[in-house]
């Protein structure tokens, strides 16, 4: 009889064992999936993982189309996902480590998430109903250590319960909400998979609101006057003290009053000297804001590597709401082990020679300190260095001294108009030296100069410009405005805002409402508001929080939420036709702009427009089968259109996007512009080498002569006889046989 740990990851169960182990612990298991026994004083232990969640919830009966439902329960994740099938393989070795275990203890991340994970394992794999919980912030020896000797006698009942009823809510909502959606579409005559959600509602909301402003934003001139001057032998630049003028006339009067002036004198000085405070320590959403600015990583991909950081013991728990660090984690343990790498180890002999104080910022979390790294140097590529570099960084720089900054504002008098030069500048570095590359601040120093001094005037302009509309958000800025207006979670964020991508509600780097999106919304509020509510939906996640701190019962947040759904579902189903007869249109409009290329070259009628096929994307006529043209396009990339024609043979540009690169390129694959850069023309080089060129075995059968060449079809790019159509032998890309 053993007492059996139960971890989230792999990675995870290695790192605990290693930590735990008297000896060196023993790797047992098979098929990729292992588990270690350790002896820990007399004590033998069995330390096994799960993969995430093994657990799903799913509807108990009945036809999955039907809605509202609320009878579901938690079933094994294989057998209800097939891309969940890889999970059946742990679930059945922690069945067959729990029959011979007498203690159970939980060690998965410390969250809600976490803590759901190792409920249902405890109660629905090992039959148990309660655990140990160990509970740590790092997977270092000395925390996990520390962890299992004051591991608690029970699970974190708040959080556990909190997690399951968002896991119940999410699913109500989720499920029912995509349901009525895609019945709606149905019942207008497509078929179309629709999806919303709690959160996913009221975010795509918030940006098609923003749309909205943008759209409806009607510019305001206004005027603005300019001083290009020079003083001691340095430039200056002045604006006049107005700043701006809505009314050009009066605009108009200060450059007649400044016209033909060669001078300015200086009326005055003013200098304001200020510290400038060290940053805060990182939460998870400041992370990825501050990832995104500095080196344009997408918040989900940054979450993914700093969780891969976090395994691997360099850093501590990502998933995290605080911006404070306490001494327990051990200042100067863990300054002393990053200075043994040569980028940091300047940096921290300066600061091991203070009394080390963080500068701690207001937001907490019950699980979890800010983001710090442990002293231990990673091992990864190199977007994983920049996210380590940025974390270490950031924490070095929360120890450092203020920064101390100077601005300067000059008042220069032209015939009794006022014209301000302003600037600022950097008297002592102080923690910016730590945060280094990642301090982005205007430093503009202007001449030393005292009152009476001459400004010699270069010329005076009068400027036009105009209010601009707001800006459209960012993947990090969104994040930062569901995180303001109480929506969703730290570890969920990312995800409801890739979701709605994939979804095509938006598009762009600074995100934008599609038609399908902003029509969505404009449906939804007209028929059924309550789905894209954010009050209702934040009102859902604070009582949640009260679940976690055991002031509310799961069941009456649950019973509440089913009764406002119902209401909810049964209004839009009043309308349902008229829903979805508008959700359709709006579907059919936005798929036709994001796959429109241009005018089809040859029947001058129809739209080029991308299509899948079998062997991947291709471009056809929207006028087939009347008109059959079609071109290649990459199948490994994605490919949507580009508002630029070919200077060269005046075909569509088409826009290649992959993960690091992004490229234009010209539909027509005789273009001149291909040359031999092109693909085609990689393409062509492998035949002349006769790498690809070869004899059709076809022909070769018959005792004609026949080769096989690259062509293109509908279906994409392929290998076919140069005796077509005498011969159809064709070959897919690759070399692996497809007779037709």
């Amino acid at each position: 009889m053993y007492e059996l740990i139960i971890t989230e990851k792999p990675a995870a169960a290695q790192k605990i064992a290693d930590a735990l182990a008297d000896g060196k612990p023993i790797r047992e298991g098979s098929q990729g999936v292992y588990y270690y026994k350790i002896t820990r004083g007399k004590k033998d232990i069995v330390v096994a993982c799960a993969v995430g969640h093994l657990y799903g919830l799913d509807q108990k009966e009945g036809s999955k189309w039907q809605f509202p439902v609320f009878d579901i329960e938690w079933q094994p994740s294989h057998e209800t996902r097939k891309e969940s099938a890889f999970t059946k393989k742990y679930l059945q070795q922690l069945k067959k480590l729990a029959k011979e275990a007498k203690e159970f203890t939980v060690a998965c991340d410390y969250d809600v998430e976490g803590e759901v994970i190792g409920l249902n394992v405890v109660r629905y794999t090992c039959n148990q109903k309660d655990a140990a919980r160990m509970k740590f912030s790092t997977l270092t020896k000395p925390d996990l250590i520390e962890a299992y000797e004051n591991k608690s006698k029970t699970l974190d009942w708040g959080q556990a319960n909190a997690g399951e009823t968002r896991h119940f809510l999410d699913w109500y909502n989720g499920i029912n909400y995509s349901r009525a959606l895609t019945d709606a579409i149905k019942q207008a005559g497509a078929f179309k998979i629709m999806s919303t959600g709690r959160v996913q509602g009221p975010a795509l909301k918030i940006i098609v609101d923003r749309e909205k402003e943008i759209k409806a934003f009607k510019p305001v001139p206004f005027w603005q006057i300019q001083l290009l001057g020079n003083v001691k032998k340095q430039d200056i630049e002045a604006w006049h003290k107005q700043d701006k003028f809505w009314k050009k006339e009066e605009a108009e009067e200060v450059m007649k009053n400044v016209k033909g002036q060669k001078n300015g004198i200086i009326d005055k000085i003013e200098k304001n000297q200020f510290n400038q405070a060290p940053p805060f320590p990182f939460d998870l959403t400041t992370l990825q804001i501050e990832a995104y600015r500095c080196h344009g990583i997408q918040p989900k991909e940054t979450l993914s590597i700093a969780q891969d950081l976090y395994t691997s013991g360099c850093i501590s728990y990502p998933r995290t709401s605080s911006q404070q660090l306490t001494p327990k984690i051990g200042y100067n343990k863990i300054i002393s082990a990053l200075s043994k790498q040569s980028s940091y180890s300047d940096l921290c002999s300066n600061l091991l020679k203070n009394e080390l104080k963080p500068n701690n910022g207001t937001k907490t979390d019950p699980a979890h300190p800010a983001i710090y790294p442990t002293g231990i140097a990673p091992k990864t590529e190199q977007r994983g260095l920049r996210i380590y570099d940025l974390i270490v960084r950031r924490f070095l720089a929360t120890f450092a001294e203020p920064a101390l900054r100077e601005t300067m504002v000059i008042y220069v008098d032209v015939n009794k108009e006022i014209f301000i030069a302003k600037g600022t500048r950097t008297i002592k570095k102080g923690w910016h030296v730590y945060y280094g590359p990642y301090v982005k601040l205007e430093e503009i120093e202007l001449p030393s100069v005292v009152k009476g001094d001459i400004v010699d005037i270069k010329k005076i302009t009068l400027q036009e410009k105009e209010t601009q509309p707001p800006r459209r958000y960012t993947p990090a800025s969104i994040i930062k405005e569901l995180e303001k207006r109480g929506l969703g979670t730290k570890s969920t964020r990312a995800i409801i805002v890739d979701t709605l991508f994939q979804r095509g509600y938006v598009h762009g780097t600074a995100i934008e409402a599609t038609e399908f999106g902003i029509k969505t919304i404009e449906t939804l509020e007209k028929h059924a508001p309550k789905i894209v509510d954010e009050e209702l939906t934040r009102h859902f996640e604070e009582e949640m929080e009260e679940i976690r701190e055991n002031k509310k019962k799961k069941e009456e947040v649950l019973e509440e939420a089913k009764d406002a759904l119902s209401k909810i579902i049964n209004d839009f189903k009043k309308e349902e036709k008229e829903i979805g007869k508008k959700l359709l249109s709006a579907f059919r409009e936005t798929r036709d702009v994001m796959t429109t290329l241009g005018k089809c070259p040859n029947c001058k009628d129809g739209d080029l427009q991308i299509r899948k096929g079998k062997f991947g994307q291709f471009a056809a006529c929207n006028k087939y089968p009347k008109c059959k043209t079609t071109f290649s396009l990459p199948t490994d990339a994605k490919i949507v259109p580009s508002k630029n024609l070919c200077t060269i043979c005046g075909f569509s540009m088409v826009k290649e996007i992959r993960k690091k690169s992004a490229k234009e390129f010209c539909l027509n694959p005789k273009c001149k512009s291909k040359h031999v850069e092109g693909e085609a023309g990689k393409q062509a080089k492998a035949i002349a080498k006769g790498k690809i060129e070869k004899e059709c075995p076809k022909c070769k059968e018959a005792g004609r002569e026949g080769k096989l060449v690259l062509r293109g079809s509908i279906y994409g790019k392929f290998y076919g006889c140069s005796n077509y159509p005498k011969c159809k032998h064709i070959e897919k890309l690759g070399n692996s046989p497809n007779k037709q």
